[in-house]
């Protein structure tokens, strides 16, 4: 032991030596870089004393350098510290003697504030040649030691939370029994009278196909289009998610989606359409969940019976039907390459809106298959140049006219739908296209010319079921029904309900009225051209549709009871009690004036236009079966045969000639309404009616159209090509001219000159006042309501 340094006390430091040790510097300031530096020193003076201890063992502070900063190397002489790592050895060097330090006079001793106490972690001096390296290599150890902690624990969270949303799942997940059952709005299937599809409203469902029925290329056109890896996954594509990521990418929008057929399925199914995380989520779960639990055929199938086609068609089965009029089974392989195309964008590429887009689509369906092998190049050849063609119902054919009109009538027959139906229609696909196609002829060849933009056509059988509708040129243009809806005036075509009430009162074809200038209070009808005949018979003034003598014999028979006659034939509409009246001055609508004249066709009977022979719901079970057989007789058979004869010279020898039939007893009326705003022609023969109107929406007037015409050569070249093949049939009823007597002849009338129509006789035709309504008479009559003019001016 020896002695090395002195104490603060001034006593010399000593070195202890222990045996098998090294020896270790004992004294109070040796360890000072082992201990905060506060310890053991509460006075100001201690610690100055401290310091000064240790600048007496280390040697003094480097002023510039911080005494917080451990990391830093502390000088110590020429030498540096030890390593924070290495051992610190003791030292034996003797210390240098120093000079006292000179007094400081008198001058006060500055007392040293203590800095405050701080908890340092204690370092070891470490030497400056390693220094630099060691601070290089530790933090990136050390933040390489932190991430891979990191990324552990967040994927055993992340295995957590998957685990827990599948279970959440799996534990409402659906059962596969439910699968095939669809939920949509009822399906109402229109069927002809021949058992031939019409159209539909709502949601049309097929009957469930299985995959082996269908021929092969069915399912492989689809999987070439939507999921060429179906066959290779398990529910869920990367490979297809990643190219479609990277596809929207480049383009820098949404252009293809990743979705595999089960996906789809499985959104189809369980899911709404709304591109959401979640959504895409619970979509690929239901989607792994789906291939777990059915085989890939078994997926297939599900899928095809569900998807949705256009047109309101779900299912290859319904949209087989729905287009091309076959089942699914029969479709050849460019119908097959056009279905599948329309999944993509089902309204897009529906054939009913466009057939040509629909077919580009269906081309590259093909060579998607020919890509994927299914076929060859000369089979997709064959198939592009022998395109698929819509057989079905389109959206823009006039029969949506009539389905309209059945749809909307349709509770009245069923009440309130609630399943699927199946509506037997009375229509004729025959009568129905060849309406179509003489309405659209007349309007290509006088439209322009005569200024007609719109026209509709109504047949009818006897018994009042309506056989074919068109309501105007184009539904696609205009869903409006001129032939239900539109209520205008008829023109000379009422005039048939004045005569059938004078024939009903005694008058008889060869009763004499006279054709003179008449006047009623301030209004006086005139004739077509302004002419007058004189006197004439019943059957040549209505066969040239004279106004005078029509409003002559509604005045005789009175306005209200002609009335009363269209309300019983069927005139359902509110009718004017005025004379002007007797020259059609109210308004009607095209269907229910067809109906009234299919009285004279039947023999009598009154009949409602219908458009429904019976409603069944999917089972077979009948919810509505037309029976019955009318309203019943409403014209006695002898005044019938008195009509048929006036109404068959309307077209052999009056305004309707132009649609007279040479080998077929036919008979009608013809219509025009003032400044040629309106032009009829209703006619008919034993076995059906029918009833044409041509004109303009706005009301604008036409050149020089009139019922004997336009509607006339309409209803001729109809009848012509429906009725060449159906047996000729008279008209019911007869009239013997020589069995009767006239109560004067033209010639006696002519030479009497006697007028059957005195100015001073009543005039049944004004309307009514408030006592006479009351009393049954003693007022005296008001003035007319009718103002000036013409408008009789009507053939």
């Amino acid at each position: 032991m020896g002695g090395n340094g002195r104490n603060r006390q001034g006593e010399p430091r000593t070195l202890r030596r222990v045996a098998g040790l090294k020896p270790v510097r004992v004294g109070i300031d040796v360890n000072r870089s082992r201990r905060p530096a506060h310890d053991g020193y509460d006075d100001p003076d201690d610690i100055d004393d401290f310091d000064d201890d240790a600048d007496d063992l280390y040697g003094p502070d480097d002023p510039d350098e911080d005494d917080d900063d451990w990391d830093e190397p502390v000088r110590w002489g020429s030498r540096q510290r030890p390593s924070s790592r290495d051992r610190v050895e003791p030292r034996f060097e003797t210390r240098p003697k120093t000079k006292p330090k000179a007094p400081q006079g008198n001058k006060p001793k500055v007392k040293k504030t203590a800095p405050k106490p701080r908890a340092v972690p204690i370092t070891r001096p470490q030497p400056r040649t390693g220094a630099r390296k060691a601070k290089s290599k530790k933090p990136s150890r050390g933040l390489l030691r932190r991430l891979t902690y990191w990324l552990v624990v967040l994927a055993i969270w992340g295995a957590i939370l998957l685990g827990c949303v599948f279970i959440y799942f799996g534990m409402n997940l659906p059962q596969t029994a439910s699968l095939y059952d669809i939920e949509h709005n009822p399906s109402v299937s229109i069927v002809a009278a021949d058992g031939q599809a019409l159209s539909h409203r709502g949601d049309l469902l097929g009957g469930n196909v299985m995959l082996a029925d269908l021929p092969p290329y069915v399912g492989e056109a689809v999987i070439a289009t939507e999921d060429q890896r179906f066959y290779y996954h398990f529910g869920v594509d990367p490979i297809g998610l990643a190219r479609a990521m990277v596809q929207n990418f480049r383009a820098g929008a949404y252009v293809q989606g990743g979705s595999t057929i089960t996906q789809q399925l499985a959104k189809n199914v369980f899911l709404t359409p709304e591109r959401t995380l979640s959504r895409k989520l619970e979509e690929m779960i239901l989607a792994v969940w789906l291939e777990m639990r059915l085989s890939k055929q078994e997926i297939l199938t599900l899928y095809l019976n569900r998807v949705y086609f256009g047109g309101g068609a779900y299912g290859i089965e319904a949209a087989s039907e729905r287009y091309f009029k076959k089942p699914a089974r029969a479709l050849s392989l460019p119908e097959a390459a056009m279905l599948a195309g329309l999944l993509k964008a089902p309204s897009r590429y529906a054939p009913s809106n466009d057939i040509n887009l629909a077919r580009e689509r269906a081309r590259i369906v093909l060579q998607n298959m020919v890509n994927a092998g299914y076929i060859t190049t000369a089979d997709a050849r064959t198939a592009v140049t022998r395109p698929a063609s819509m057989s079905g119902y389109s959206n823009s054919g006039s029969i949506n006219y009539f389905v309209d009109w059945i749809a909307d009538s349709l509770p009245d027959y069923a009440g309130r739908l609630d399943k699927d139906v199946v509506v037997q229609t009375t229509i004729d696909p025959y009568l129905q296209r060849e309406a179509e196609r003489f309405v659209q002829q007349a309007l290509a060849e006088h439209g322009a010319e005569m200024n007609i933009t719109q026209a509709a056509l109504v047949a009818l059988s006897p018994d009042g079921a309506v056989r074919a509708m068109v309501g105007g040129r184009s539904y696609v243009q205009s869903q409006f029904n001129r032939a239900v809806q539109a209520n205008r005036q008829p023109g000379s075509a009422f005039k048939p309900f004045v005569y059938l009430t004078a024939m009903e009162q005694g008058l008889t074809p060869e009763t004499v009225r006279v054709d003179r200038p008449v006047s009623y209070g301030s209004w006086s009808p005139s004739n077509y051209g302004d002419k007058f005949e004189g006197p004439v018979t019943l059957r040549t003034a209505l066969s040239k549709s004279i106004n005078t003598v029509a409003v002559q014999l509604a005045s005789e028979v009175g306005i209200r009871q002609v009335i009363r006659t269209a309300q019983r034939l069927g005139i359902t509409g509110d009718l004017p009690p005025n004379l002007s009246l007797a020259l059609g001055t109210g308004d009607v609508n095209l269907l229910e004036l067809t109906a009234a004249y299919a009285t004279f066709a039947n023999g009598g009977y009154g009949v409602i236009p219908h458009g429904i022979d019976g409603v069944e719901n999917q089972t077979g079970e009948a919810l509505y079966r037309r029976e019955g057989s009318g309203i019943g007789p409403v014209i006695d058979l002898k005044v019938l045969g008195e009509m048929n004869e006036m109404l068959k010279a309307v077209m052999t020898s009056g305004t309707g000639r132009k649609a007279a039939l040479a080998n077929r007893q036919s008979a009608g009326k013809t219509g025009t309404t003032q400044d040629f705003r309106d032009a009829w022609f209703i006619g008919y023969t034993a076995d059906l009616v029918v009833g044409v109107w041509v004109g303009n929406d706005n009301g604008a007037p036409m050149k020089k159209v009139t019922g004997g015409n336009v509607p006339a050569e309409i209803w001729h070249n109809f009848m012509i090509e429906t009725q060449a093949r159906v047996q000729v049939s008279n008209l019911p009823g007869s009239y013997d001219p020589y069995s009767t007597s006239a109560a004067m002849t033209v010639e006696e009338l002519r030479a009497t000159n006697t007028d059957p129509l005195p100015e001073d006789a009543p005039r049944q035709w004004e309307e009514p006042g408030f006592f006479e309504r009351l009393f049954g008479g003693g007022a005296q009559p008001r003035p007319s309501t009718l103002q000036p003019g013409h408008p009789g001016a009507r053939r």
